[in-house]
């Protein structure tokens, strides 16, 4: 890589010092997960038992990267695309499935808003390496810069189920006929797990409960997130909270049904196992995310309970952010924030419009608080501003500008702070780490082509939408796009942004993604191919890291493991949990809500 220079190079503060390599003519491909060639056309027979057939291929859709992503262009979609940066996920967060199982009807897209609103259009993002990267100034730091593809397909346009409630509380007892996820209710027949266990051989864990999902309107509905403490699983669904004991999956508490869906939740819980949900007090079309309810994961007792404020002429609350820092939870509008103590609910500061005309646009949290905003857009001298806040009394601890053209998408970590850049002007990338005091420590140079999963990121509000993304204090560690039926996963060092080292999947017709580091390990997902899924294990110290198996799957488990292609999973205690982050609302059959795993 080309030195950093003194001074900002001629033609403007900002410019490249080499202009980006062009677009690589080949076709659009997409990241791991996915097969290598295309489905046939039409839906492929059905398979034998519960409704759920072998692993399907699904349809070609563009995957996280295929709108202004860092990353190389895969071969073919698979599960785990989701919306990218510039192309927002529904409402109901965490992406849209890109097909269901045999037989289902393709679902539409539900939650709110519109069509795309990517000016890259869906272009795949082409890693070029060191030797064609360009350099852009900021600030005397130096942002490495990468062209990037070819145009890509459109995500789905968004649209979300009409028809008022009269309640506008959330209630204990859900209302019929809605299934209650241990297979009551309407939709079909429901699944036997006794099956899925029938073959299991010796050395594999064993599926230990599995639940069907709430009925959902037939455009669809979301079911974000999952927590998981010691004592239960708790699962949100369209408009209700499921939990279940996480050794047997029997209910831990009853159902908490909404008056209307739920549109976010808080990504993690708290220290003492608590969480928050933002939802619509209606079904209506037009209903606000104003709602705000805290849960006691383990008895579902509610706390604190508030209503989002109106906020000025265009903050709308329509959809909204969560984001927790410590004991301050964070509610992020389209152009502002509100934070509330998360134990009481008592409203500590407004983070609003600030400076040269900047209004927040998207906030993350955990060990640190730090919001994105978006400056002076009417006027050429449009920006994004990156701060830290003091998650107490909001005050900024340090601010960083941008350069014009320059747009933050995603956040990989916020301790220490990795953030992605897009250029659509110069048609680049950008991945760089901060210190502590907002000053850049680091841009990554390598030649990999990566493929985490990030949903709508800057345009949802939501900057920590991604996962198959880990760190710890000095290395990032991110999933490559899948080549030959598997991938790899590549350690950068967060101090110079060079690769550490990079290791293959242990299966060789399977992909995998980190799920976090702990105790100088990396754990990793490895989805299912003919056999089933498993978590395993890396050292983080590099050199040839060898994989160490912590659980398997069941090979005769692993149609339905592998169907579930918008999910959330979680591994915890020796049991591994897989969930759907997004119903279709088909009537044909119960749909998949979650499989836990175990020994």
């Amino acid at each position: 890589m080309v030195q950093p220079p003194d001074q900002p190079p001629q033609g403007g503060y900002g410019v490249p010092q080499n202009p980006p390599p062009p677009s690589h003519p080949q076709q659009p491909q997409q990241p791991y997960g996915y097969p290598q060639t295309p489905p046939p056309q039409g839906p492929p027979a059905p398979g034998p038992g519960y409704g759920y057939p072998p692993q399907q291929q699904p349809p070609a859709q563009p995957g996280p990267y295929t709108q202004p992503g860092p990353y190389g262009q895969p071969q073919q979609p698979g599960p785990y695309a989701q919306p990218g940066p510039y192309n927002p996920a529904s409402q109901a967060g965490y992406g849209y499935p890109q097909s269901q199982y045999a037989g289902a009807p393709t679902p539409p897209p539900v939650g709110g808003g519109g069509g795309s609103k990517n000016p890259f259009k869906g272009r795949p993002a082409m890693v070029a390496g060191a030797a064609v990267a360009a350099l852009l100034v900021v600030g005397g730091a130096v942002f490495a810069v990468t062209s990037l593809g070819d145009d890509g397909e459109k995500k789905p346009v968004a649209k979300e189920s009409t028809g008022p409630s009269e309640d506008d509380k959330p209630s204990d007892a859900p209302s019929a006929p809605v299934n209650q996820g241990d297979g009551s209710g309407d939709g079909g027949e429901d699944l036997d797990i006794s099956d899925l266990n029938a073959d299991r051989e010796d050395g594999e864990a064993k599926v230990l409960w599995y639940k069907s999902a709430p009925d959902a309107p037939g455009s669809g509905a979301g079911a974000p997130g999952l927590w998981v403490t010691d004592k239960v699983a708790v699962k949100p669904a369209y408009k209700q909270l499921f939990a279940y004991n996480v050794g047997d999956g029997d209910p831990a508490w009853d159902p908490i049904e909404f008056p209307g869906k739920i549109c976010a939740v808080t990504p993690q819980k708290t220290s003492d196992d608590r969480a928050v949900v933002a939802y619509q007090k209606s079904t209506a079309k037009n209903a606000d995310c104003d709602q705000l309810q805290q849960i006691d994961l383990n008895t579902g007792d509610k706390g604190w309970s508030a209503q989002l404020e109106k906020g000025d002429l265009f903050d709308s609350a329509h959809s909204v952010s969560l984001a927790v820092a410590g004991d301050t939870l964070v509610v992020g509008r389209s152009q502002s924030g509100t934070a509330y103590d998360i134990d009481t609910g008592k409203k500590l500061f407004d983070k609003k419009t600030y400076g040269q005309s900047c209004y927040p646009s998207g906030f993350t949290g955990g060990a640190r608080l730090v919001v994105v905003s978006s400056c002076a857009v009417t006027t050429d001298k449009e920006h994004d501003e990156v701060q830290e806040l003091d998650p107490r009394t909001g005050k900024a601890k340090w601010t960083r500008k941008i350069p014009k053209g320059w747009k933050v998408e995603n956040a990989y970590s916020v301790d220490p702070l990795v953030l992605y850049l897009t250029n659509e002007e110069e048609n680049t990338w950008n991945i760089s780490t901060f210190k502590a005091d907002g000053s850049t420590r680091s841009q990554v140079d390598s030649d990999a082509s990566f493929a985490p999963d990030c949903d709508g990121g800057i345009l949802t509000g939501n900057l920590a939408g991604c996962t198959g993304v880990a760190s710890d204090a000095n290395t990032l560690y991110l999933p490559t796009e899948k080549k030959d039926g598997t991938n790899e996963i590549v350690a950068l060092n967060l101090a110079t942004g060079k690769e550490k080292w990079r290791v293959k999947s242990p299966s060789a017709d399977a992909v995998m993604e980190p799920l976090r580091t702990e105790g100088g390990k990396l754990i990793v997902y490895v989805e299912p191919s003919d056999a089933g899924g498993q978590v395993v294990s890396f050292p983080t110290t590099g050199g040839k890291p060898a994989a160490t198996k912590l659980l398997q799957m069941p090979a005769s488990a692993a149609a339905i493991e592998g169907s579930f292609y918008a999910k959330a999973v979680d591994y915890l205690d020796g049991r591994f949990y897989i969930s759907s982050t997004l119903l279709s609302g088909a009537d044909e059959a119960k749909e998949k809500l979650m499989l836990a795993y175990g020994k």
